[in-house]
């Protein structure tokens, strides 16, 4: 059984590539969170197919529908508000309306993604016994393990269209860590192939962040000067949000993402890469890619620090996407050269003054920006002739028929990494609450 997060905070899916469509349920997300579809559907629109010109020639609206765990007593118009849905069986049609913006009641979400823009006759060359295999792909696995029978068209449930459901469930949960704490996650392809990124994103948002806390602390020893250094204990130094990157710098962030070819921090980059994409889509080949993911605002001292570490489960989550080879956390491999005095991030009353191990300690969050780097591989499926076998393993020389793939896969991968870690953080926010009794919440009259 596949559940990504949990146990407080989880989300299963269901559904293959070229199956009717992505069935998703969300659990654990506490009551009284607002939600609209179209804040999910902003999402959506980034992961879909067709979303960016260097992405899969496969185009698909990605349109969801929520059915379940909303509710506005107040304003039922607006809840009934969403999309019909309609299913006609033998002759005689059922019609429902389906919720368009409400309040979480603490029940599980549930959430549907027709698909609709299905090409299966394409996969015919991976049928049966004697179907072939695409080198790097899952077909010769998914056959054995499936014992015959996989679902071939697209991939199955092994294609990324199946990620929808990361994304449904990740929205969710950044909606809900904005709500509180103010959490923005943001991405940026940072390599692509040889070419890489010469603006970072981490390193811009982390200086962001040093900015904000250099402000704080003149404002703080102004404070100080008027009430007395004891007017300062560890609850106020834990609990200070003198870090915080506001909206308005967010912003201008996410305009620099969205206006580039692809979806990096930096433009220069994005416009080499881009063009290195398209020619190696005209080869027949595909190309690898590396991106950041940072998020700002988080709130510390949130995870655990042995075998449910943060790192451990931000780690497998962002490292267990399809096509993902490497996942680091900070300054990754380049520690490796360094020395602890080289290393170490410095400390001061106002928090830490670098952030070299990419906001987590012990798999505890410190309050800096979570930093993750995470790798791809090349799109497996490609036109260029390969030497495979068949499923029953008579060796062949492979070339692909018809289809339609990502050259790279890390131009929309970003999102969906966003919100792989988007789940974890609320998870592990969840978990944290649990620690932190409160009677209150435990009176009827």
């Amino acid at each position: 059984m596949e559940i990504l997060g949990g146990p407080l905070f989880a989300v299963a899916g269901a559904g293959e590539s070229h199956g009717p469509g992505i069935t998703t349920i969300v659990f654990g997300c506490p009551p009284g969170l607002k939600i609209s579809r179209q804040q999910v559907q902003k999402y959506l629109d980034r992961r879909r197919p067709g979303s960016n010109k260097h992405g899969t020639p496969r185009h698909e609206d990605d349109l969801v529908v929520f059915l379940s765990g909303l509710y506005d007593g107040k304003d039922l118009d607006s809840l009934l508000s969403g999309p019909d849905l309609a299913v006609q069986v033998e002759g005689k049609e059922t019609r429902t309306q389906t919720y368009e913006a409400g309040y979480t009641t603490g029940e599980p979400i549930a959430a549907l993604v027709l698909s609709a823009a299905k090409k299966s006759g394409d996969y015919a060359q991976f049928a049966g016994p004697t179907g072939e295999v695409r080198p790097g792909h899952t077909d010769l696995v998914k056959y054995y393990q499936s014992k015959g029978f996989v679902d071939i068209r697209g991939g199955g449930r092994s294609s990324y269209r199946s990620t929808i459901s990361d994304v449904i469930g990740g929205s969710i949960a950044r909606l809900f860590l904005a709500e509180h704490f103010g959490t923005v996650i943001l991405s940026s392809i940072c390599q692509v192939g040889p070419l890489q990124a010469r603006v970072s994103l981490a390193e811009h948002l982390e200086e962001l962040v040093r900015r904000g806390g250099e402000e704080a602390r003149g404002e703080e020893a102004g404070k100080q000067g008027s009430r007395g250094a004891e007017g300062n204990n560890l609850a106020e130094i834990v609990n200070r949000k003198s870090e915080i990157v506001n909206r308005d710098e967010v912003r201008r962030v996410e305009e620099i993402l969205e206006n580039a070819e692809i979806y990096s921090f930096d433009p220069d980059f994005a416009r080499k890469a881009g063009q290195l994409i398209k020619e190696t889509r005209i080869q027949g080949d595909s190309i690898g890619a590396a991106i950041e993911v940072v998020a700002v605002n988080v709130p510390p001292l949130v995870g655990e620090p042995l075998y449910q570490s943060l790192k451990v489960r931000l780690m497998g989550a962002l490292g267990g996407l399809h096509a993902v080879q490497s996942c680091e956390i900070g300054s990754g491999s380049e520690v490796v050269a360094r020395r602890g005095s080289e290393n170490n991030d410095p400390i001061r009353r106002s928090g830490y003054q670098t952030n070299h191990q990419g906001g987590l300690i012990g798999g505890i969050t410190t309050g800096m920006p979570l930093v993750c780097r995470v790798g791809f591989k090349p799109t497996s499926t490609i036109v260029k002739p390969q030497l495979s076998v068949r499923k029953n393993l008579e060796e062949i020389d492979f070339e692909l028929k018809k289809g339609r793939h990502d050259p790279c896969v890390g131009v929309r991968a970003g999102v969906t990494l966003e919100s792989r870690l988007a789940i974890e953080l609320m998870n592990a926010v969840l978990m944290h609450q649990a620690q932190c009794l409160d009677t209150q919440n435990f009176k009827l009259f």
